[in-house]
């Protein structure tokens, strides 16, 4: 049975607004076949427990998001990634999100390094326990609520700190919790220490290089991701079908049973929206 560990992002508050606004899910990278081994344990995003700080940096490019395409007032809601719990320690980190958008589609290189973006705004933030004793073996599903107005056609940037008081809040030796990774190349980088934060490195003059000597991985695979969204489905028309008339697929009965035509007063709006659905409703006139 799957964990599921949930964070509220503590700037966000989730309310539903429009009566058109409809949900969806993009799935990056297929769970159903996707592999744990990145090349390294320090290099997975969005962390690693075997280090008290790590920062991730992924950019979910326009060719991945290609289902928000044409959708009007799009929110980024959540984020959800798995990882197998390999460890028993419980481990305590706090958590930061960042979320921007951007034009690039790759992490730029000057001077052959490659350069971190700037953090972005802040999105939520929360500490986190995670249990791994009681979840060993599991799959286990850290999801994030956030709320993030995005721009179709755009690159979604996830920034992800955690923190850890000590190193001694970490995970021992080669037990671990390896997250699942899409396979999708060089979309990702990561930053590893056990001494200083990601935010405390991206104030400092090194920024934004990302090198080994720094304990960044320059080449990390994108996680799978789950990125939930909701958008405004803009109606596209209205068709009234007045009292008197039919409407393909609705029926009126009186109360013995038998058919009969459109009530009296009884007019029928069919609206169509943009991605081909309708919504009919009765409205007494």
């Amino acid at each position: 049975m799957k964990k599921i560990y949930m964070i509220l992002a503590a700037v966000a508050a989730f309310t539903l607004t429009a009566q058109a606004q409809t949900s969806g899910i993009i799935n990056v990278g297929d769970l159903s076949s996707a592999g744990t081994y990145n090349g390294s344990y320090f290099d997975m995003a969005p962390t690693n427990f075997y280090l008290a700080h790590t920062g991730a940096q992924m950019l979910f490019t326009p060719d991945l998001l290609t289902d928000l395409d044409g959708k009007q007032n799009v929110k980024i809601k959540s984020l959800k990634f798995t990882f197998m719990s390999e460890t028993f320690e419980t481990i305590q980190r706090n958590v930061q999100i960042y979320l921007q958008e951007s034009d690039a589609t790759e992490f730029a290189v000057v001077d052959n390094k490659k350069q971190f973006f700037p953090l972005g705004a802040v999105a939520g933030e929360e500490d986190m326990e995670f249990d791994m004793l009681d979840n060993f073996g599991d799959d286990c599903e850290l999801e994030y609520n956030v709320d993030f107005a995005f721009t179709p056609g755009k690159t979604l940037i996830v920034t992800m700190i955690y923190d850890a008081e000590d190193d001694d809040n970490c995970t021992m030796g080669t037990d671990y919790a390896p997250f699942y990774t899409s396979g999708i190349h060089n979309k990702c980088m990561t930053f590893t220490s056990n001494t200083q934060s990601f935010a405390d490195y991206a104030q400092g003059d090194d920024f934004p290089d990302a090198t080994a000597m720094l304990g960044c991985g320059t080449n990390v695979d994108l996680p799978v991701t789950e990125i939930g969204y909701t958008y405004e489905d803009t109606p596209t028309g209205v068709t009234e079908i007045a009292q008197g008339k039919t409407v393909a697929g609705v029926r009126y009965f009186n109360i013995d049973g038998k058919e009969m035509m459109q009530p009296q007063g009884l007019t029928i709006a069919v609206t169509t929206y943009s991605d081909g659905t309708t919504k009919t409703e009765k409205i007494m006139k």
